[in-house]
């Protein structure tokens, strides 16, 4: 059997928190991956347009379609949207997420509420959106949800953000499950520490020097925090043709193995 290419050529894929991030580095990726078309969702509208924009430079068909995920009705215009514009549908990714801060003692209800809606429920919708066209077009198709190592537990200060990822890991592989038959595959990345614009601004709001990123980076195995391009890289072999036989994984993206100690000491017994 011949090798198989990872590219995107023909294919339409939705993406989620298309506007900045690894939304956005996906959705690049996309493009430059030979993607026929990628629609783009997100809240900013002038992000939205600067990214169709660099799609199109790219020779994509780009839509941006301006949505609020914590709203049932806005999942499903965005895939209504896309078929309209494409037709069919072969990818998805759920790539939008709130990254809140909160410990047990003072996480509103309010914030736990807003985190699942965007971080679980929208994922479930647009998925439930994207099942329905494909079965419709007989379609094999792709999803590829975005995950966080805090899935496992995370550090106290993201107790909605860390339950909110792991509701998505159940939710990928019972996904995965019940839709192999159809030759729709549901995919996980638990990413690790990655150095986004969205991070940026909640390190500043922390009050965190400018540089923080290189001196954390200089802590870390590889020397570095993950890039949005390492995740997209990623993302696009997961849609491809190349992972066809690849369902129901959560693939650990980090620096670290999990669950493995340092090399000179025992843990304590």
């Amino acid at each position: 059997m011949a090798m198989k290419s990872v590219r995107l050529d023909g294919k339409v894929i939705v993406v989620t928190g298309a506007t900045q991030g690894i939304g956005e580095s996906v959705a690049i990726a996309c493009a430059e991956s030979g993607a026929a078309g990628v629609c783009l969702g997100g809240r900013d509208a002038r992000r939205g347009a600067q990214v169709q924009a660099r799609l199109a430079a790219l020779g994509c068909d780009a839509l941006f379609v301006q949505g609020d995920l914590a709203r049932e009705a806005d999942c499903r215009h965005l895939v209504t949207c896309a078929v309209q514009r494409y037709g069919n549908l072969h990818g998805l990714v759920n790539s939008a997420g709130l990254t809140d801060r909160g410990t047990i003692e003072d996480t509103s209800v309010a914030m736990w509420d807003r985190l699942f809606s965007v971080n679980v429920r929208a994922p479930f919708v647009l998925t439930q959106e994207f099942v329905r066209v494909t079965k419709a077009a007989a379609l094999a198709g792709s999803i590829v949800n975005i995950s966080s190592r805090s899935s496992r537990a995370g550090p106290p200060f993201l107790t909605a953000y860390a339950s909110t990822k792991g509701a998505l890991v159940t939710l990928t592989r019972n996904n995965a499950h019940a839709l192999r038959r159809r030759r729709l595959r549901v995919n996980a990345i638990n990413v690790g520490w990655t150095d986004t614009p969205g991070e940026q601004d909640i390190r500043r709001r922390e009050g965190q020097a400018p540089g923080w990123a290189e001196r954390a980076g200089r802590t870390l195995p590889f020397g570095r925090l993950l890039d949005p391009a390492d995740v997209s890289t990623l993302v696009v072999y997961l849609l491809s043709d190349a992972a066809e036989m690849m369902t129901g994984s959560i693939i650990d993206f980090d620096q670290n193995v999990i669950g493995a100690y340092g090399s000179d000491t025992h843990p304590p017994i």
